[in-house]
């Protein structure tokens, strides 16, 4: 879907709009130049600016096509269906993976989405495994983040 930059440019300046709200009541530090404000407030400047740049670049653009226009894939009903399967495996995760845990529903929803590209069963059930497991060990082990274990807690390593 193609959508005019001038609605993404009012977007970002938004948002940049609101970082600027949002750090205005940071405090000072004492005895420093700069306070914890000046780095989001850099940020915030950047979205307002690219943003203002996109809305001009938008607003010239109107004449030459819609301000929104559906890409071919959207009538494939092949993409339709990846597409739909992958808001379901987020939607999965949400729901399953506390009682799942992360292992068994990653791995899952990895199988449906390459099922649903169509990728054979056998390079689907290897390629979910592997990649289930290297983001487990990047997330749990190397970053210390605590992903669940579910069903599998008694096997916690």
């Amino acid at each position: 879907m193609k959508i005019n930059d001038a609605f993404w440019g009012v977007l970002l300046m938004a948002l940049g709009a609101a970082v600027l709200w949002a750090v205005r009541g940071y405090p000072n530090i004492p005895g420093q130049p700069v306070g914890p404000a000046l780095f989001p407030g850099l940020i915030a400047v950047g979205l307002c600016a690219g943003g203002a740049v996109l809305v001009w670049q938008g607003w010239r653009d109107r004449a030459h096509g819609p301000w929104l226009a559906w890409e071919d894939w959207v009538r494939s009903p092949r993409h339709a269906r990846a597409l739909a399967v992958l808001l379901g495996a987020v939607v999965f995760y949400i729901l399953v993976s506390d009682e799942l845990g992360f292992l068994i529903t990653a791995m899952l929803m990895l199988l449906a989405l390459f099922r649903s590209l169509q990728v054979t069963w056998g390079r689907s059930v290897f390629w979910a495994m592997v990649a289930t497991l290297v983001v487990h060990f990047a997330f749990y082990k190397l970053l210390r983040v605590p992903l669940p274990w579910g069903i599998l807690t008694p096997l916690a390593w």
